[in-house]
């Protein structure tokens, strides 16, 4: 891509001006740019455009130059980029996975220098170009094989990061640290030549328990929530490592971070018992810890049994979730269940045989409205319907 032709004040303001017309549309125009490729053009509208709420320092700022739309869609968002930039400190780190910079621009307030290692010279260029509109000087881009290039460096880093690519052209879309690129659990041993520390960027669909089967020295990891939607798993690891694991599952709201730490299976005591006043629905983050009992020991709340993870208690309590006010508790039987055909409720499904689908189906309801309705089951194993107004 030629992208000093998209860098003039008429194609930038063409762009602008485009952000929130139909690009299928425009892309049947005539192109009003014959020195550009229509397609790079459109891209750039397309790419800008996703880039407004992801990323704001970017759409906010001129000149920048976009990559394909995919890189957009894979990187992280300035948000969880700050988080990963308060983790940690030092002198220098090397990015082994540089993608579009958003990460090693946040990291680059933090560190002296910042190395953005990128295999594709066209991407490496582009964020080359954007560091500089951004008037950030302290990081070095460069373009090759990552893992070449620290040997070519031959030098000791304060962290490596590594965000590996989740896309292989054999087995398209994968998980497993071992099939994605470049592949960290094979290469830990010669990375730490050069580190004592690396943080690995995971998709939050990573097993937590499949994770540390393949990584080692694992010293915590960072679920992080963006409005209690799960974005991306953090590993932190450090050479030679054997203590207790933490896992910091962590929900960010409009800059509010709600955290909190657990150690990965240790045993916590958990209480149980029947629905009591109110019910509570923990984060996504915390579900994603899978440290229920430790719920119920720190909040001093009871399950309601030990694979429903809904807690109750009979005093409100502040809590990393959502809270309701349990209004009714309806036996999942016939004759109780016909009270509740064809209404409006939001339903919610734990420890429950028939998913939200097949009730709505079964019993007609309808999404909304104010009342939320669990399907669940209670510590003497009877399946139940909890009635309940949100707090």
């Amino acid at each position: 891509m030629e992208f000093n032709t998209l860098l003039t004040d008429e194609v930038q303001d063409f762009i602008q001006k485009n952000l929130d017309v139909n690009h299928t549309e425009l892309a049947l125009k005539k192109n009003p740019f014959p020195t550009i490729d229509y397609p790079d053009l459109i891209n750039q509208i397309i790419a800008k455009k996703k880039a407004k709420d992801k990323l704001p320092t970017w759409f906010e700022t001129k000149n920048i130059i976009y990559p394909a739309k995919i890189s957009i869609e894979q990187t992280s968002s300035e948000i969880t980029a700050k988080y990963k930039s308060s983790l940690l400190t030092g002198e220098k780190l090397i990015d082994l996975t540089g993608g579009f910079g958003i990460d090693d621009y946040f990291f680059a307030q933090k560190f002296s220098e910042v190395f953005h290692c990128e295999i594709s010279n066209e991407l490496s260029s582009i964020v080359s170009h954007n560091y500089s509109v951004l008037n950030q000087q302290n990081i070095n881009c460069l373009q090759g094989d990552s893992f070449e290039i620290l040997k070519q460096l031959d030098m000791r880093f304060d962290w490596i990061y590594i965000d590996p690519s989740r896309r292989s052209d054999i087995k398209g879309k994968v998980f497993l640290l071992n099939d994605c690129l470049p592949n960290v659990p094979a290469l830990l041993d010669d990375y730490f030549k050069f580190t004592n520390n690396i943080l690995i960027k995971t998709a939050p669909i990573l097993d937590i328990t499949s994770g540390l089967n393949e990584l080692k020295f694992v010293k915590k990891i960072h679920i992080v929530a963006i409005k209690n939607e799960i974005k991306e798993l953090l590993w932190e690891i450090e050479k030679d490592y054997s203590n207790e694991i933490t896992i910091s599952s962590l929900n960010i709201d409009n800059e509010i971070i709600n955290k909190l730490d657990t150690i990965y299976r240790k045993n916590y005591l958990a209480s149980y018992s029947l629905p009591k006043k109110y019910l509570y629905e923990p984060n996504s983050s915390i579900m994603k810890s899978g440290n229920m009992d430790f719920i119920s020991s720190f909040y001093k709340m009871d399950k309601l049994h030990q694979h429903s993870h809904l807690f109750t208690s009979d005093q409100i309590l502040d809590f990393q979730g959502r809270s309701f006010h349990i209004d009714e508790v309806i036996p999942f039987q016939k004759e109780f269940m016909k009270a509740l055909q064809k209404k409006k409720m939001n339903c919610t499904t734990r420890n429950f045989p028939l998913s939200v689908e097949e009730i709505k189906k079964k019993f007609k309801f309808k999404d909304g409205g104010t009342i939320f309705a669990f399907f669940t089951t209670n510590l003497n194993n009877e399946k139940i319907v909890l009635i309940c107004t949100k707090l």
